[in-house]
């Protein structure tokens, strides 16, 4: 697991409690998602990793699982880099 995808996954264990969350685990299926607890997720990746979330960012499918986090994190850093 990359670091990414273990910062996240720390993260979620937290709110997740014995749960042993995998990768590919969709976190809205397993019921343990609010309103309240997206915005914490929202706001630990734009803190965690140095990005901005926008609008359009704001989809389930990109905080479905932790790969999917972790390929939105990517994504906007690539975009950021400096050439």
């Amino acid at each position: 697991m990359n670091e990414i995808k273990t910062k996240i996954k720390t993260f979620l264990a937290r709110f997740f409690g014995n749960h042993d969350l995998q990768s590919d685990e969709d976190i809205f299926a397993l019921g343990f998602v609010n309103s309240m607890f997206a915005m914490q997720l929202v706001l630990f990746v734009e803190q965690e990793f140095q990005i901005t979330i926008e609008n359009e960012d704001l989809e389930f499918e990109n905080f479905r699982t932790i790969n999917s986090i972790s390929n939105l994190v990517e994504r906007k850093s690539t975009v950021l880099a400096p050439r």
